[in-house]
């Protein structure tokens, strides 16, 4: 039995308090009493001397804001079979070349057009060919929307991880993709994106939620945006979100 007097710390005592303190995240030393860092210390009168004025810093001009590129140019695509041949040809849409791009597919006046970033790894000859593609076809089983009636369109001609909504908007890519809307004429648009909402002529800070429609050079078509696809594979609980959030757009 111990005889020691139990108000006095051992090493070990010592030692687990400070652990504990480590583990909390309190690793340095502190003090009650405030202490001034920016305070100017005091000069006694007979050491001071007049200190000159430091000089004027010059203005910085700031740069103007980056010009958006016209991708499209003077003769852009002027009907569906148009947009497909320039998309998976036209040399300025990336500086890999035409090789590799996957075109959209689907009829003018769809009943919905679905519009993703971009393609899938993996997809070729078809766009949403591999595991998104196979949650669409579950989504649209849900709606009882078969995909004959459904456009299927990409704001990139390829599979380009991590891309960046604001960036490819400014680079010309939210025109075309606008410009691609007016041309399939659907009834309604859903899009999926984390970072979509730039290249549908909305805010990036919004949520998708305020995107109601989409309207381009006299052209008006309701619109829905959406959480990505990959995000809504590794996260259940969106599909729920966006499920309750169709409903309520369609009035199903």
């Amino acid at each position: 039995m111990s005889n020691a007097d139990p108000d006095t710390l051992t090493a070990r005592d010592l030692a687990a308090a400070f652990e504990w303190w480590r583990d909390a995240g309190v690793d340095h030393d502190f003090a009650d009493d405030a202490t001034d860092w920016l305070a100017v210390a005091e000069v006694p009168a007979e050491d001071a001397a007049p200190r000159p004025k430091p000089a004027a810093k010059p203005a910085v001009e700031e740069a103007p804001p980056a010009q958006k590129i016209d991708l499209l140019g003077a003769n852009p695509p002027q009907d569906l079979a148009a947009f497909r041949e320039w998309w998976l040809s036209e040399p300025t849409l990336d500086s890999i070349g035409p090789r590799g791009r996957v075109p959209p597919r689907g009829d003018v006046g769809a009943k919905l057009m679905l519009i993703v970033v971009d393609p899938e790894q993996g997809d070729s000859e078809r766009l949403l060919s591999q595991a998104q593609g196979r949650l669409v076809a579950r989504m649209l089983a849900a709606m009882q929307i078969s995909e004959d009636e459904i456009y299927f369109a990409s704001a990139l001609p390829r599979h380009t991880p991590m891309a960046d909504g604001v960036a490819l908007a400014r680079a010309g890519f939210s025109e075309v993709l606008q410009h691609h809307i007016k041309l399939a004429a659907p009834q309604r648009v859903l899009a999926f994106g984390a970072n979509i909402l730039p290249l549908l002529g909305h805010e990036a800070a919004q949520e998708p939620a305020v995107l109601e429609k989409i309207n381009h050079e006299g052209f008006s078509v309701p619109a829905m945006a959406a959480e990505g696809l990959d995000s809504m594979m590794a996260m259940p609980q969106l599909k729920a979100r966006f499920w309750r959030r169709w409903l309520d757009w369609t009035g199903s």
